[in-house]
This record gives C-alpha cells, sequence and structure tokens, in this order.
C-alpha cells in the first residue's frame, strides 16, 4: 500500500512539472520499451554486460556484479542491463534490474558511450584473447613459463 502512495506521490508531482512548462502528458500505452530506454537514460552509468564467464561486467569500471536472486531477472540472463544499486554479500549483488538493448547506451548517452568500430580490436580486447595451453604442432611443454621467450 506504501508504494503505490508513493507512485501516486510521483505521478502528482510529474503532473505539475508538466503544467508549470506547459507540457501535454503523453502516455507509452503497452509499450514498454519507451519506459525501459527512459530508465536507461537517467541510469546510463550503472549499465552492465554478460559476462562469458559468470554474471555480469559494469562498463564503467569492470567490476564483476550479479542479479540479486530475488529479481524477476534472475536466472533469465539480458544481454545488457541497468540496475539501481549494488548490494555488497557474498558477492556484489544489482538489485532492481532493468533488461536494455545496448544500442540505447549511445543513443541516451553519446558523450559517455560509442559504437565500436568492428574492424579493430582494443588494447584491452587484445590483451583478454586467450591462447591455447597446448598447441599440437608445438612442444607439449611450450606453455611452461619457463619454456617461453620474452
Amino acid at each position: 500500500m506504501r508504494s503505490m502512495r508513493r507512485a501516486q506521490d510521483v505521478k502528482k508531482q510529474l503532473k505539475t512539472i508538466l503544467d508549470r512548462y506547459k507540457l501535454g502528458l503523453v502516455s507509452c500505452n503497452n509499450d514498454f520499451a519507451r519506459i525501459r530506454k527512459a530508465i536507461t537514460a537517467g541510469f546510463f552509468a550503472n549499465a552492465a554486460r554478460k559476462d562469458p564467464a559468470e554474471g555480469y561486467k559494469t562498463l564503467i569500471d569492470g567490476h564483476q556484479v550479479y542479479i540479486h536472486p530475488s529479481s524477476a531477472a534472475f536466472n533469465k540472463g539480458p544481454e545488457c542491463v541497468i540496475y539501481h544499486e549494488l548490494v555488497l554479500t557474498s558477492k556484489e549483488y544489482m538489485r532492481e534490474v532493468c533488461a536494455i538493448e545496448p544500442k540505447w547506451l549511445v543513443e541516451v548517452a553519446p558523450n559517455f558511450f560509442k559504437f565500436g568500430d568492428p574492424n579493430t580490436v582494443s588494447k584491452r580486447k587484445r590483451q583478454e584473447k586467450l591462447e591455447p595451453l597446448q598447441s599440437k604442432y608445438e612442444d607439449p611443454n611450450a606453455w611452461r613459463l619457463s619454456r617461453r621467450k620474452g
């Protein structure tokens, strides 16, 4: 009940602001993508992308984070998400998670994000490239650090 009252108060405040600036109230009907895009515009700094290993990595500082087990998005595995807050327990969990389209980040925060050139690989990505421990064409002990050159 308290949350519904809070939502009504926020709606009333927004209507007052729209009236003050003589802007019309426009409904998005059932277009939830517009709502998610608006959330993305407000919380673009709290974006995280699915990590191939496990969980998610924040786009700003690369922290390993996970969707909180109480979230509706838990075990759904969206590619890119926006979160409201991080909670540290045994792991760092994202609370109030919303799935987004990655291209929205470039649209709503062009000074913060940009599309990468698919023909170039960043220095960080080159460093993340995995090398096989053993190649069938090389000596089986070639992977050992003591055998590597420079």
